[in-house]
């Protein structure tokens, strides 16, 4: 399986985000007062649109605890609105328009499931605000799974792709999709064979490993390296540019396979917000991202820093839409 050259999937190797709030009017009249000089932002409700253990989940409480910690934010309420690979949590965020104390947590998953779904309210209806981290995606099995290598999977996937179920916290167009599609791809398994598991969020996804229900996962790395550790789960590879710090495993391209691909997430804000609101949560995930608390949560969960704001991450997020749409149809799903 060894090829000449590593092919990056840029569609998905890039970084997650954020966030926090701003001054101003929200929509039920009240005020939303920022951080710095007008004292912790009060009010602020983050919305993870799937399940509670997921990485939208793992990732927007890091970011809650993060600004409580930096005295940032008081009183963050998380709370978990799952169904439709996101989407469902989109058409709510879209519906508030004008809240200036609600954002959402999301990322390549959410981007994928708008095509997916056919969902009626879309990520450009929303205002952007950061994109922070990205993570790379890992092949794993079961404790006790005969694959000890990725070749042994890749072989009995081969030879039974129907019989070979791979499972994801995504719907398709999501990274724990692309994920096995793309490796599909790369190693000579037909795409429109792969029997493919959705499951709304890391949890979910985590029982049906150690359920057997799939054969293999595709999924965050960080939402299995506990697992791993415990020995509940083998991680075979993982599918970035270079080893993951800490996990014991090689990548795709150490063992012959073409492949790179990273998943990201970010935070947007509800539709219909002013520039200032719009300006005020930029300038308060920049002062989260800089603290030595923030830079310690990448350290501790494996993330990537990679951090854009505003009307950069917006642009980001129209050019990764447009990625998404067109890898999909290569595909032929969409």
């Amino acid at each position: 399986m060894r090829t000449a050259s590593v092919r990056k999937l840029t569609v998905g190797a890039l970084a997650a985000g954020l966030v926090l709030t701003g001054c101003g009017t929200t929509a039920d009249g009240g005020s939303a007062s920022g951080g710095g000089a007008d004292g912790p932002i009060s009010g602020l409700r983050l919305l993870v649109p799937n399940s509670p253990g997921s990485g939208y989940d793992t990732t927007g409480r890091a970011v809650a605890q993060v600004m409580e910690d930096e005295e940032l934010a008081s009183g963050i309420e998380v709370f978990n609105l799952e169904g439709a690979g996101g989407t469902v949590g989109l058409q709510r965020l879209v519906n508030e328009d004008g809240n200036a104390k609600m954002l959402m947590q999301m990322g390549l998953g959410v981007v994928g499931a708008q095509f997916s779904n056919q969902s009626e309210a879309t990520l450009d209806q929303t205002t952007p605000i950061a994109k922070l981290i990205e993570e790379a995606e890992a092949i794993v099995v079961p404790g006790d799974s005969p694959f000890q290598s990725i070749d042994d999977l890749v072989a009995a996937w081969k030879a039974d792709p129907g019989g070979t179920p791979v499972g994801g916290a995504s719907n398709p167009g999501g990274p724990d999709h692309l994920t096995p599609m793309l490796l599909a791809q790369e190693t000579g398994v037909d795409p429109t064979e792969v029997n493919y598991v959705s499951y709304d969020g890391g949890g979910e996804l985590l029982a049906g490993i150690l359920g057997g229900d799939v054969a293999f996962a595709a999924t965050g790395v960080g939402e299995v390296t506990e697992a791993a550790e415990a020995g509940d789960v083998r991680i075979l590879a993982v599918t970035s540019e270079e080893a993951v710090e800490g996990v014991d495993a090689p990548t795709l391209t150490d063992e012959g396979i073409d492949l790179v691909f990273a998943n990201w997430r970010g935070i947007v804000a509800a539709p219909g917000i002013s520039d200032d609101e719009k300006q005020a949560f930029v300038d308060a995930v920049t002062e989260m991202h800089d603290s030595e608390a923030w830079q310690q949560v990448l350290e501790d969960q494996g993330w990537t820093d990679a951090f854009v704001v505003g009307d950069d991450f917006s642009s980001f997020l129209s050019e990764e839409s447009d990625r998404v749409e067109q890898v999909m149809s290569e595909l032929g799903l969409a």
